[in-house]
């Protein structure tokens, strides 16, 4: 990017002297844009370290589940439209599938109950919008964008933030939507373990160069009733910065939220020039070393990717303007 920027300078001073004062000003103001144009991209993961023993069909279903979400957030940034609609419309594949853990596939607490959790960040001007422990709402990360662009809040949670999605007129069902059969016999079969499970989240730079990212999930079985985890905690499971990185996290939440993961990787970038990967391996090892299971994806401004977990696997997806693609769970 360094070297392409440098030349296009050297190409306009070099026409300096047939151009205008004025003309050649705005060239200089548009350079940022063409240049953010060509790195558009699209990182995705659907939750760390919950696949063992699926069977085929079932890792193909979460592979396709992928692959939908990385084709609806994609195509919206390839048509010039926001991060923010990208990261949006492709988490409300993955809560519309019931193979993840957000929406309908949300997992229950220990009084089998499903309580859900939110939250998504602008990177412009660190907007954010997040919900905690709702039951009624079909599509989380909806509501969370709706606080962001609507309210003058950052997070609500429970009954407050179940009457705001009414207001909003967005899509409430019964509890019983979320119903599934085998997750509840998981939950009471575990009754007495902490059985950690996924969580879905996106990271989008679009042609302008803003980020968003993006976080849903239905929390840990067996969780306590009003238990919240990082997923709607901005700085922990959820961050955007542009010129920076965005960031969404996967993984045991309580240590998540003590060392505000999602930031400290940004600040890393921003504060000690880490590179992506250098980024999140320091945070992902230091959570490892207190024996805490994870993941995150993470994109920087000109859309280089870091896709990092310390579990068996990570589902995940990518893709960038460049023509780089990739989906996998597992690490080979």
């Amino acid at each position: 990017m360094t070297t392409q920027k440098n030349l296009l300078l050297i190409i306009l001073l070099t026409m300096k002297k047939y151009l205008n004062n004025f003309l050649l000003l705005n060239l200089f103001l548009l350079l940022p844009q063409a240049l953010q144009a060509s790195n558009y991209a699209l990182v995705i993961h659907g939750g760390a370290g919950w696949f063992s023993d699926m069977p085929d069909e079932q890792i193909k279903g979460i592979e396709e589940g992928l692959e939908d979400a990385l084709k609806t957030g994609y195509a919206i940034l390839e048509a010039g439209g926001s991060s923010t609609d990208a990261v949006v419309e492709a988490i409300v594949i993955l809560e519309d599938n019931e193979l993840f853990n957000a929406g309908k596939g949300a997992v229950y607490t220990s009084e089998f109950k499903q309580e859900l959790d939110a939250s998504i960040m602008h990177g412009l001007n660190n907007d954010a919008g997040a919900v905690a422990s709702v039951t009624n709402v079909k599509n989380p990360i909806r509501l969370a964008r709706y606080v962001m662009d609507n309210t003058e809040h950052v997070m609500f949670s429970s009954r407050g933030a179940e009457r705001v999605a009414k207001d909003a007129g967005l899509d409430i069902v019964y509890p019983s939507y979320f119903f599934q059969k085998d997750r509840l016999e998981d939950a009471k079969r575990i009754k007495k373990e902490n059985n950690k499970m996924g969580t879905v989240g996106v990271v989008a730079i679009d042609m302008e160069g803003n980020i968003s990212a993006g976080t849903s999930t239905g929390g840990m079985t067996n969780k306590m009733p009003g238990r919240i985890g990082d997923s709607p905690i901005i700085g922990a499971g959820t961050w955007a910065e542009n010129n920076i990185c965005g960031v969404s996290a996967t993984g045991h939440g309580e240590f998540f939220i003590r060392f505000n993961v999602a930031n400290e990787i940004c600040d890393l970038i921003k504060y000690q020039s880490k590179n992506v990967n250098e980024a999140a391996e320091i945070v992902i090892e230091k959570l490892r070393s207190i024996g805490a299971d994870g993941g995150v994806i993470v994109l920087d401004s000109e859309g280089n990717v870091a896709m990092t977990f310390n579990t068996p696997a990570m589902a995940r997806a990518y893709k960038n303007s460049k023509g780089e693609q990739l989906i996998k769970i597992y690490r080979d």
